[in-house]
């Protein structure tokens, strides 16, 4: 194993993302020393760089894989996971989900694909600063922290992104395929909260329409 690699095992960053800043703690002596490490280890295979001061070792010496929901919230510092991505996790869409979908704040929505990790997409929503992670959880698995919106959230920031005006239950139920419990466990207090979170008129009508429906009110 290359010193870089070795480094990073011994400080117990073995299972994470690491970032230029840990780099040059873990290598003493000059920028050029540290490239030529880094560039060595990545030629190699044992370290696998991201995107352009992102890297994580690679499987054979990890303790786990990595989740893509992790590298997501990786790649993108303070976003979530959300949309299909999300509402596939929970159980609510029964088809199989191959692009991790995030909200990420700020104005730049973009899109990265590793062939290994698949694509991952982050996308800019109009909403409200301060309920930015409302019906947000954060979750464990195998010991990797990720944020994931909760079924409705993830279904309405996915109403908020297409820009979807109401239409009845059928895109719910025929488009997505959402059967009618798992909509029946959306409460009240969600709708109300989900309220403050969109900026658009659009959206808050389609909750709204959605929540007498389910006669909520």
């Amino acid at each position: 194993m290359h010193t870089i690699t070795n480094k990073i095992i011994e400080q117990g960053l073995t299972n994470r993302a690491i970032r230029v800043s840990q780099l040059k703690r873990l290598v003493k002596g000059s920028a050029q020393r540290r490239y030529s490490l880094v560039n060595r280890a990545i030629k190699t295979g044992e370290l696998l760089r991201f995107q352009r001061g992102l890297y994580m070792l690679n499987e054979r010496f990890r303790d786990y894989p990595c989740h893509p929901f992790a590298l997501a919230q990786a790649l993108a510092p303070g976003s979530y996971v959300s949309f299909e991505t999300a509402l596939a996790y929970h159980g609510w869409i029964p088809e199989a989900v191959f692009t991790t979908a995030s909200v990420v704040p700020g104005r730049k929505s973009r899109q990265f694909e590793h062939e290994k990790m698949g694509i991952l997409s982050f996308h800019t929503l109009a909403i409200h600063r301060k309920y930015f992670l409302e019906l947000v959880n954060r979750y464990q698995i195998n010991g990797q922290t990720m944020l994931v919106a909760k079924p409705c959230r993830a279904l309405m920031d996915l109403v908020c992104l297409r820009k979807l005006s109401w239409e009845g239950m059928d895109w719910l139920l025929e488009g997505l395929r959402i059967d009618t419990e798992s909509l029946a466990a959306i409460t009240g207090n969600d709708i109300k909260i989900l309220e403050l979170v969109y900026k658009h008129k659009r959206v808050k009508s389609y909750l709204s329409s959605l929540s007498g429906e389910l006669t909520l009110d």
